[in-house]
């Protein structure tokens, strides 16, 4: 009689990324054992074959319960967002949560981790050509709680690496596609740009990859990448202002947009986040939305290409199956009507 097989422990399964990722281990044939919080949202996990574990990042208990008999660990699980009003609390889930879950994968016996970092943790050309794994990191320059706390995560996770942590680091860019029930900052970009919400913009630089191109990525690292390396998992560079092109053609008409300038934005943000602390809500924009926009975030998937088989697909497909699916979930009809 044969043994079941060991589970595989998904943490974020109920996520835009994580919930990709799921699909993709049970495809492989994968005995999918996913952590959840106790009354989080599961709609993007509802009907898939998965074992739920009730748990949390930062109560290690529950993290022994969900990693017992496990062989495998995909740690895709973050706090994403750009602004946050306690910026401790995203360091505490993000850096602390990480290596205490990685630990107890340790003690657990788990043969093989993968680690959802992102590219925010990596540096960027000072040219703005597309950055690779090599690319240098200045701390200084780091804008935002969440890319510091993406990288401090990174830093913590290679060093667990150098102890001998059969860890191996993917590094999404800027997923888009299905399933993105928040949604995720530049979901809601897609979906305010689909709706005729975005009458001006800030042009930026960004990468632009299909979310299960992303979790594809994932799971070839568990099969063919190196433990201590890091992967990034890209797609198609692009500026901005050609996204909100893509959307035009996608939704099939064409709407004018004004390009603003950053220094008329820096009253703007003062204000939202005056307001954001005092009502407690998300900001429009920010002064480190602004700071962000400088930068030129594109970047290379060659060495996850030429090591793991990654083949990302266009991003005018990305972007297709992302407004559709706003538009079937009833999100694009709500936008529009707000």
């Amino acid at each position: 009689m044969s043994m079941p097989a060991r589970p595989t422990l998904l943490t974020g399964a109920t996520g835009f990324v994580g919930s990709a990722v799921a699909r993709v281990l049970l495809a492989r044939g994968h005995t999918l054992r996913v952590l959840a919080r106790p009354g989080g949202e599961r709609r993007n996990i509802a009907g898939l074959p998965v074992e739920i574990v009730e748990g949390d990042l930062t109560d290690a208990a529950s993290l022994r319960r969900a990693l017992a008999n496990c062989r495998f660990l995909f740690h895709v699980a973050a706090d994403y967002r750009l602004w946050v009003p306690d910026p401790a609390a995203m360091m505490r889930a993000n850096v602390e949560g990480t290596q205490t879950i990685l630990r107890e994968a340790m003690a657990a016996g788990v043969e093989r981790i993968v680690y959802c970092s992102s590219v925010a943790a990596l540096g960027l050309t000072a040219d703005g050509s597309p950055a690779d794994e090599t690319t240098p990191m200045r701390e200084g320059v780091i804008v935002g709680p969440y890319k510091r706390s993406k990288y401090a995560a990174e830093q913590a996770v290679l060093a667990l690496a150098r102890e001998g942590m059969p860890v191996v680091i993917v590094n999404p860019s800027t997923p888009v596609g299905p399933r993105d029930i928040k949604p995720t900052p530049t979901g809601k970009l897609i979906l305010d740009a689909a709706a005729g919400r975005m009458p001006a913009y800030l042009d930026t630089g960004l990468n632009i990859v299909h979310v299960d191109d992303v979790a594809e990525g994932h799971v070839r690292a568990l099969e063919a990448g190196l433990p201590g390396e890091r992967y990034i998992l890209g797609g198609e560079n692009m500026k901005l202002r050609q996204l909100l092109d893509l959307v035009d053609v996608v939704c099939g008409h064409r709407r004018r947009r004004l390009a603003l300038h950053e220094a008329a934005l820096w009253p703007v943000a003062l204000a939202c986040e005056g307001l954001a602390h005092a009502a407690g809500i998300a900001p429009l924009v920010t002064r480190d939305h602004l700071r962000m926009a400088r930068k030129q975030m594109m970047f290379s998937s060659a060495k996850a290409m030429a090591e793991l088989g990654y083949a990302p697909r266009p991003a005018h497909e990305a972007v297709a199956e992302a407004v559709a699916w706003f538009r079937a979930a009833g999100q694009l009809g709500r936008a529009k009507a707000a």
